[in-house]
């Protein structure tokens, strides 16, 4: 058996995000959330993922939402590398998520709470070793929690989760495993047979249960985000190194930071550039220009839409939109 990375958009959203996912994430939930124990007993997955749906993170970023049983929200999140303002668009998605229940007419009272859950490839808490770290209003000397827990962030750092299958215990212990080493197994182990969801999520990363286009939308999507990796990780190295000697040969601050800049847009540019015209073909030159004028947050928006453009026309147009 050959199994698919969970890392991914795609196999993420079928993994935990399709009608047949309940159960599995259910179980993943009270992993993650709630160390193992089966606090939740019910939930509703909203807006489902199906085969045909296109991955778009373009506008929310998220990767699969449900409603619990006693009406709290949880959102979560796959993110492979650390971006910047990433921090600051958790606590914004978590916020929008619980403001934006409120319909007209509606009060305060009718707010539920809102989770959201965040699972990172990269080390983002590196004063701590914990794999999973919860957050939540309290005070500030006393600690005392706040009346109302409404709003929580729970973090699953992948990079901190050092142990090997034959060291697997608890039910969080073979969940993350899961997200992390799938790829790497070539049968389900009889630890993961052990839990019937976690059964159940192998069967569906299985890769021969998948379709041509199922695998072949899940390698775009693996060469894309091993590109990027690569390409910021050059980038940073070279703008960090071009800035350094610009701050030398100038004696001011602001060679660096300017050369620093300037490595990591050049890189990012390139990047983008080599998606596109692996996906469409040359770009033409007024693509190629809008492409050029786009500032760095419209740079992130395109890496996060390009699976949105089913042909050229889309992309150019977007592109046209977002230079102006």
């Amino acid at each position: 058996m050959r199994f698919i990375s969970p890392k991914t958009d795609f196999a993420f959203k079928k993994i935990f995000g399709s009608d047949q996912s309940k159960d599995i994430l259910i179980s993943f939930l009270n992993a993650m959330i709630y160390s193992g124990n089966s606090v939740i007993q019910d939930l509703e997955i909203i807006d489902p993922y199906s085969a045909g749906d296109v991955v778009d993170l373009k506008d929310t970023y998220l990767d699969v939402k449900a409603v619990l049983e006693n009406g709290t929200t949880v959102i979560i999140e796959m993110q492979l590398w650390n971006v910047e303002a990433f921090e600051k668009r958790v606590v914004y998605n978590l916020c929008k998520t619980y403001g934006n229940q409120l319909k007209s007419g509606q009060g305060y009272f009718d707010l539920n709470p809102v989770i959201a859950l965040t699972i990172t490839d990269f080390k983002l808490f590196p004063s701590t070793e914990k794999v999973i770290s919860s957050f939540y209003f309290q005070e500030e000397e006393d600690h005392l929690p706040y009346q109302e827990n409404e709003l929580k962030m729970v973090f699953v750092e992948l990079p901190k989760f050092t142990k090997q299958l034959e060291e697997l215990e608890s039910l969080v212990d073979k969940w993350i495993y899961f997200i992390k080493d799938a790829p790497s197994l070539e049968v389900i182990p009889d630890q993961m047979r052990e839990i019937p969801q976690l059964e159940q999520a192998l069967t569906i990363a299985n890769q021969a249960g998948l379709s041509v286009s199922e695998l072949e939308k899940i390698r775009k999507q693996e060469m894309f985000w091993e590109d990027r990796r690569g390409a910021l990780s050059l980038a940073k190295r070279e703008g960090r190194e071009e800035g350094i000697e610009e701050g030398r040969e100038e004696g001011r601050e602001e060679g660096r930071e300017e050369g620093r800049e300037e490595g990591r847009l050049e890189g990012e540019r390139s990047l983008l550039l080599r998606q596109l015209e692996r996906r469409f073909g040359k770009l033409t030159s007024n693509a190629f220009a809008f492409l050029e004028a786009l500032n760095p947050q419209d740079l992130e928006r395109l890496s996060e839409a390009i699976w949105d453009f089913n042909t050229s026309e889309d992309l150019l147009n977007w592109l046209q939109e977002h230079s102006n």
